[in-house]
């Protein structure tokens, strides 16, 4: 039945305009803002996933910028703790010297006082933000430092935020307000051998501003002898020991910090690129169809066109 009230034909080529011209809307949209799923309504699912992960990568970031002072913190501590052990090497090399019979101890103990002094400013110096791991001038002997290592989201949906310690109490190589508290403060007991008998003597290597240590500074006179040199000796060699357990420790916490940023910048690009296949357009095939739709448009266009004009063939009738 033709109709001059009803053009079915037009009424369907509508429709099927509409449709086209919908797709397109949709389809430049993602060309323009690269998202397939920009928006809740899009992908309700997806974007609540995407904004989830997107605000954890910032949360990652963080992370990575807290790891990196961290890593700044270990690094000043552990230049500081291998350039004092060298020191405290030379000291005891310079105590050995002094076993030398004939030696100038007096002349030595310049030496010794000259290289305690060079412990102290390394100690002072070794200092980042603030924090100092190699010196202290509270009563405390140490306090665990904290350093954000990781932030962690649970499978029931919970966060947590890790760190790293460290003991300070284990590298503190000078304590002006607790001699205890000093690896080169406090007094260090080491057990020596002197002719045919063995002894423990006791002996700290630098004086703190509270007061002494237990036991005996190490310090050279015209009348020291060769059984006190043998016990500085042993002490000192002890104190290099435990420094050389202070700087493994440091230097352990240290390779943990780097690895664990190394792995924070890789988890970082993994959910970046994670939420990119969620969201992300294709603009390979976007671009495709877009082509497509707007030949559909066109030829929906023409039979629109096509579909007007048959009312218009009725008026041939009345000729």
């Amino acid at each position: 039945m033709t109709s001059i009230n009803t053009n079915t034909s037009a009424i369907a080529a509508l429709k099927t305009l509409r449709s086209i011209s919908d797709q397109l809307d949709t389809t430049q949209g993602r060309i323009s803002s690269g998202y397939k799923v920009e928006n809740a309504s899009d992908n309700a699912a997806y974007w609540s996933i995407a904004t989830t992960m997107r605000s954890d990568t910032k949360a990652m970031s963080a992370v990575e910028d807290a790891l990196g002072m961290g890593a700044a913190k270990t690094d000043t501590a552990y230049t500081g703790m291998e350039a004092a052990i060298d020191v405290v090497s030379d000291i005891k090399a310079k105590l050995v010297a002094a076993r030398e019979p004939g030696v100038d101890k007096d002349k030595i103990n310049k030496e010794l006082t000259e290289l305690k002094n060079q412990l102290t400013s390394i100690s002072k110096s070794a200092s980042f933000n603030g924090e100092n791991w190699l010196y202290d001038d509270s009563n405390t002997s140490g306090t665990t430092q904290e350093m954000v290592g990781s932030f962690v989201r649970g499978a029931d949906g919970n966060v947590s935020v890790k760190t790293i310690s460290f003991d300070t109490s284990d590298s503190m190589l000078i304590n002006d307000a607790d001699a205890s508290g000093g690896l080169l403060t406090a007094g260090t007991s080491a057990t020596y051998t002197s002719g045919t008998t063995t002894t423990t003597g006791t002996y700290y290597l630098i004086s703190s501003a509270a007061g002494s240590g237990s036991g005996t500074e190490v310090s050279l006179s015209s009348t020291t002898t060769d059984n006190d040199i043998d016990g500085m000796i042993a002490s000192v060699d002890k104190m290099l020991s435990n420094m050389t357990d202070a700087g493994a420790t440091i230097g352990a916490t240290k390779s943990r910090i780097e690895s664990q940023s190394s792995f924070a910048k890789d988890l970082s690009d993994t959910l970046t690129e994670g939420v990119g296949k969620l969201v992300d357009a294709d603009m390979n095939e976007e671009s495709t169809k877009l082509k497509a739709l707007q030949t559909q448009q066109q030829l929906g266009i023409q039979a629109l066109s096509i579909a007007n004009s048959n009312s218009e063939n009725v008026l041939s009738l009345f000729r």
